[in-house]
């Protein structure tokens, strides 16, 4: 997305919380967006990235979001 807004698509509900639920833990607040706002199947964590955000702040998402990616 070339946006401010950008969604990672991973389909199960429950998959979906448990991720959120982790960054959460490690203080990244990256919400799952799940049905009916979303069509069924398609559960994503939407990331929102701001100019405030530092490229520190970045390397450390990019971090736990590899780490999701591991367990």
């Amino acid at each position: 997305s070339h946006t401010a807004i950008q969604p990672i698509i991973i389909g199960d509900n429950a998959q979906a919380m448990r991720a959120a639920a982790s960054l959460y833990e490690q203080g990244l607040w990256v919400p799952a967006i799940r049905p009916p706002t979303v069509p069924p199947g398609t559960a994503r964590l939407r990331i929102t990235l701001s100019a405030a955000h530092s490229h520190d702040d970045l390397a450390c998402l990019l971090d736990a979001l590899n780490r999701l990616e591991n367990d």
